[in-house]
């Protein structure tokens, strides 16, 4: 095997141009591999961390995934009389029996969870007027299941502690209505029911929408302002483990009943889209170490070309045919053994020199960093995958230099 590599690298270096601009093709493949799939990678990992961290895992509501069956049409089940227009009975929404749920939940290991009473209201201020989602929660559990102390600005989470009637807000909606940190606020519910607020803490998520039409109060206070004591309509809830939040919801839902979804199905869309960006990113960077393979497959092609002579004295000499094709194969994992020495440096300084990249995006006051991705599974794609196309580009003109009759060579044959 070490001659076999000796014949192999000599036919190489007699060809050193050709043999450079191939080995250089496997070089920039696999550093434009590494570079693009490590933006793409993090720019994945940035947004799904983004997503797991600032929403709940689990959402418990107070809704059922199923439509309930009409008292109607379980007495009349295989009537042929359709009955319609049936106005249900007006009822308080809410989860029933709430408490009870949550001491089940709470009892569950590498689970925490709390109670959220959600609904609209109208803030009035200086003769303004403006929509926003309150979510009243226990504010000593808000830590548990939610960021918002990341992004609080003015004020502290810690003040809504001690303040019944305090409200947390976004800061666009602060600017809008020119409202600062202790100022008091009027806040009408739909039922008509009207409370003043004041305000604790300010936050800045950097979603404008959220900034502009959330608030956080104490769960006490809205159900007393949209009027429905002692219930809650969500319930949200954290995992240790966000990747088992789609098998654990279902879980959940068997048990209370009540509709549970994962942050999985809230976002299978955008993670349908994240899918289908992998499949294309890899495709286009494949393409790179593939037209790479072309170059080493052309480079082996002239050189069994030229060593016709060569290889027939070999064979002469007693090489096999298997010993002639393992030469050329041998060509094609020194240039991608090359390549990958070269390239796998070359496209982590690339990925250190991206992560130094940063913008500000237009409207944005902060400044962000391109986001990367170091993880190894990468750099073994890369280098897996660029063996196997010079092994693949070498086998055909390595199957052709096997096949070589001596004797029609050394007469003078085709």
């Amino acid at each position: 095997m070490r001659l076999l590599a000796f014949i192999a690298l000599k036919h190489l270096l007699a060809r050193k141009r050709q043999s450079f601009v191939s080995l250089m093709g496997i070089i920039l493949g696999v550093a434009f591999f590494l570079g693009i799939s490590s933006i793409m990678q993090g720019s994945e990992q940035d947004f799904i961390k983004r997503l797991v961290d600032n929403s709940p895992h689990i959402t418990i509501s107070d809704e059922y995934r199923e439509p309930r069956i009409q008292p109607a049409q379980k007495l009349y089940k295989d009537s042929m009389v359709s009955i319609r227009n049936v106005t249900p009975l007006t009822e308080t929404r809410g989860i029933r029996g709430y408490e009870k749920i949550l001491g089940k939940l709470k009892n569950t290991p590498g689970l925490v969870a709390s109670p959220v009473l959600a609904g609209q209201g109208i803030i009035t201020y200086a003769g303004q007027e403006t929509g926003i989602t309150l979510s009243g929660m226990i504010p000593e559990e808000i830590d548990s299941v939610s960021t918002i102390r990341n992004y609080m600005v003015e004020g502290s989470l810690e003040r809504l502690f001690g303040n019944p009637d305090g409200i947390l807000i976004g800061v666009t909606l602060a600017k809008d209505l020119s409202l600062s940190l202790n100022d008091m606020i009027t806040v009408v519910a739909p039922s008509g029911d009207v409370k003043r607020f004041k305000i604790v803490g300010i936050f800045k998520t950097g979603r404008g929408g959220y900034d502009r039409g959330q608030g956080f109060i104490n769960l006490k206070r809205a159900q007393t302002l949209f009027n429905r004591p002692n219930r809650i309509n969500s319930i949200l809830v954290k995992l240790d483990d966000p990747q088992q939040a789609l098998a654990m919801s279902k879980d959940i839902e068997s048990i209370v009943g009540y509709k549970s979804e994962s942050w999985q199905e809230q976002s299978a869309d955008l993670m349908n889209t994240l899918a289908i960006r992998n499949i294309i990113m890899y495709s286009v960077v494949s393409a790179v170490l593939i037209v790479a393979a072309f170059g080493i497959y052309n480079v082996i092609s002239t050189v069994v070309m030229e060593k016709h002579r060569d290889i027939a004295i070999l064979k002469s000499m007693g090489f096999q045919s298997e010993d002639i094709r393992r030469i050329f194969l041998i060509q094609g994992v020194l240039l991608g053994i090359a390549g990958n020495m070269i390239g796998i440096p070359l496209g982590a300084l690339m990925i250190q020199g991206l992560s130094n990249i940063k913008f500000k995006p237009p409207g944005s006051s902060d400044v962000i960093y391109m986001p990367v991705s170091w993880g190894f599974e990468q750099f073994v794609i890369a280098a897996a995958f660029a063996i196997c196309a010079a092994v693949l580009a070498a086998y055909l003109p390595a199957r052709k230099g096997a096949q070589l009759m001596p004797v029609d060579v050394l007469r003078g044959g085709s």
